[in-house]
């Protein structure tokens, strides 16, 4: 059986992937599996940078084909912050709650009706050859006064999907990953695998 490796150490983030991605027929493994792979600074501008690179230089270093993603928070009121920097917002060692309390701080003053945000997505799907496909999903909702829920991970405590009356941390797996930036930019990479034989 092929492998894929996940080029990520979050837990969470792993999980969802390995749901979306069932009926895959290789092991998925991540950067866990690995004891002497480099920590890679994203250092990019966009989300598409910082997924390729991820997954271009793991893809190099192990001769397998990576997945990486790169996602954000992009809240309307703050110009488009945290954007790529969401991860560590609140500084190079921010724990989830930390970004979260800093983005309820930035958006005190901010009325309901006008904290509309968007999460973004870019996988990049990369071969050791140097080939790479990226895909891009997003998602619409508003940023809540307070937390919701406990499941997931990041900012999904606070953001309320557009149309939804839940957060994603008070969603099932199933149901965030069939509306999630995330399950939709791998939903396209599913089907080019399906389709394409890309492993």
């Amino acid at each position: 059986m092929n492998s894929l490796i996940v080029a990520t150490r979050n837990m969470g983030k792993l999980m969802e992937i390995r749901k979306i991605l069932e009926g895959i027929p290789c092991r998925i493994l991540s950067l866990d599996d690995f004891s002497d792979l480099p920590e890679i600074e994203e250092d990019g501008a966009t989300f598409e940078q910082n997924a390729v690179k991820k997954a271009s230089t793991i893809a190099g270093i192990t001769g397998l084909p990576t997945l990486a993603d790169d996602s954000g928070l992009a809240v309307d009121a703050l110009g488009g912050s945290p954007g790529v920097f969401s991860a560590r917002y609140a500084g190079d060692k921010a724990t989830d709650e930390m970004n979260n309390a800093k983005l309820l701080e930035a958006l005190k003053e901010v009325p309901p009706e006008s904290r509309g945000a968007a999460f973004h997505c870019v996988i990049a799907l990369c071969t050791p050859d140097g080939s790479c496909a990226t895909f891009a999903g997003e998602l619409r909702g508003a940023i809540l006064e307070s937390p919701q829920g406990s499941d997931g991970f990041g900012y999904d405590p606070l953001f309320l999907v557009e149309g939804e009356c839940e957060s994603l941390a008070e969603m099932s797996l199933e149901r965030k990953n069939s509306l999630s930036h995330r399950g939709r930019a791998l939903a396209l990479l599913k089907a080019r695998l399906s389709d394409s034989g890309f492993l």
